[in-house]
């Protein structure tokens, strides 16, 4: 087999593999990735700031004897820093900003021998289901279709594993981020329980709490892998997730059991949605249910879901006046239109009307609702629904050009028709994933959202890899790559 097939059609664990037995070297592992790169990045628009020169120093300074040694890597443009490694956080203003102290997160995959080389593409400050920032010169496309978003905010990441450019790739979660991309280009996205990653030593949680980082990957076991690298506890963290009893990879390497699976086919509130999510769901239920699984008709919740995605909203737009006014403030002179995006700019001016004692009804808002949702879960293992309530979006659909945050979230076919069902397991912190186990008719792959219990990652993680060993979808390539 030739570098270039296996890197098609192996994962990082697997590629990790090669180099430990001598195989391959972590060079032309990198070579190969620059060249799919270089080939199939002016399609999708999803790479940026990258520094192969800093992935060669890694290399050649002798990369530890981590899981994944040798294996290329990409950060996504948001977050995440690393010494070396510039970032935009998907504006303008920020333009190929330089980090002076590396994350925990990046430094554990670092020592994990990962050969980071770049970023992944993101809307700016991250805020929305898809990837189409100024920055960038244009929106990130799906290599499933090329007039298709590949979602967001980590749309880059997915349109880049999908693509084939790399096997796996950071991303991360605010109201379904991860899980977006995942859906979208046919990948497998994991969000971890609320602070099972830490996000210092420069951050304490983002966006009150409902922010966490994770991974797009081909494969389960990947995923599992990469999630015990940066798992676990950090000096000086906010708060902690209860302990794994095992790792990922064991949780992913057994069957979980019997499980008692509630399925939704509507929103949270009864609404219908796209016939082709629909289905997704209710494929995935017959599938599991041929694994042995109990899967029933689960009820709405009775919860308070326009508050809490109203709330969750105005979260976002406080973190976005929060990044906004520290600029202000360094610079002493106010944010100009033109320097970043009219919908950063319409959040900014929606933050500057939420009083403290607003905001913290919001955040009563999102913990009243976390209480009711986890109550919700208690009733059943795993609640199973489609990631998204329809196929990836058209390009375009979700520009920040925007310049309404209220309608781009909430008006008629905004964020909250798109995407009703992620957001409630940032805000309750329990661990939900998408996996690609369907294609509708034009070929898009349409996901389907798993979850369980807060703290219950690994029973989820092993639910995952059954379906996966169940129903493989690896081998299934878009026609760009």
């Amino acid at each position: 087999m030739s570098i270039s097939d296996a890197y098609e059609d192996l994962d990082a664990t697997a590629l990790a593999g090669l180099v430990a037995k001598g195989e391959v070297t972590p060079g032309e592992l990198l070579d190969e990735a620059l060249t799919r790169a270089e080939r199939v990045d002016p399609q999708i628009n999803a790479l940026t700031n990258l520094v192969p020169e800093k992935a060669r120093e890694l290399i050649e300074a002798g990369l530890p004897e981590g899981p994944f040694r040798g294996v290329p890597f990409l950060l996504k443009d948001l977050g995440a820093g690393a010494v070396g490694f510039p970032v935009s956080s998907g504006s303008k203003l920020f333009e190929a900003t330089m980090p002076t102290v590396d994350s925990y997160f990046y430094a554990k995959l670092r020592d994990a021998g990962l050969v980071t080389f770049g970023r992944t593409t993101s809307p700016e400050f991250g805020c929305g289901p898809a990837t189409e920032s100024a920055v960038y010169g244009g929106p990130t496309r799906n290599p499933w279709n090329l007039e298709r978003t590949s979602g967001g905010s980590s749309g880059g990441s997915g349109a880049a594993v999908a693509a084939r450019i790399l096997p796996a790739a950071h991303a991360s979660d605010g109201a379904g981020s991860t899980r977006i991309p995942a859906t979208s280009c046919g990948l497998f996205g994991f969000k971890p329980t609320r602070a099972r990653i830490s996000q210092g030593p420069t951050v304490g949680e983002g966006w009150g709490g409902l922010s966490s980082s994770g991974f797009v990957t081909r494969s389960v076991r990947d995923n599992a892998g990469l999630m015990d690298v940066v798992s676990g506890p950090m000096p000086g963290d906010p708060y902690w997730a209860p302990p794994m009893a095992e790792s990922y990879l064991q949780a992913a390497d057994r069957a979980p059991g019997k499980l008692r699976i509630g399925m939704l086919t509507t929103t949270f509130k009864g609404a219908e949605i796209h016939p082709d999510a629909k289905a997704a769901a209710e494929d995935a239920a017959a599938l599991l249910t041929e694994m042995g699984h109990e899967v029933f008709e689960a009820a709405l919740p009775q919860a308070d879901v326009d508050g809490m995605l109203q709330a969750t909203a105005r979260m976002i737009a406080a973190g976005t006046a929060r990044t906004l006014r520290a600029v202000e403030r360094a610079r002493g002179r106010p944010i100009q239109p033109g320097e970043v995006e009219p919908l950063a700019m319409d959040a900014k001016r929606v933050a500057e009307e939420i009083s403290g004692a607003d905001y913290l009804e919001c955040i009563e808002t999102l913990h009243a609702f976390g209480r009711a949702f986890a109550t919700y879960l208690a009733g059943m293992d795993v609640l199973l629904t489609p990631t998204l309530a329809e196929p990836p979006a058209e390009c375009g659909r979700f520009t920040h050009a925007h310049g309404d945050f209220d309608t781009f979230r909430f008006g008629p076919g905004g964020v909250a028709d798109y995407s009703p069902y992620t957001a409630a397991f940032n805000v309750s912190g329990q661990p939900a994933a998408s996996a690609p186990l369907f294609w509708n008719e034009a070929g898009l792959p349409i996901g389907v959202q798993l979850a369980s219990a807060f703290g219950e990652d690994a029973m989820l993680m092993s639910l995952c890899a059954d379906l996966e060993r169940a129903r493989p979808w690896a081998d299934r390539k878009p026609p760009v790559r």
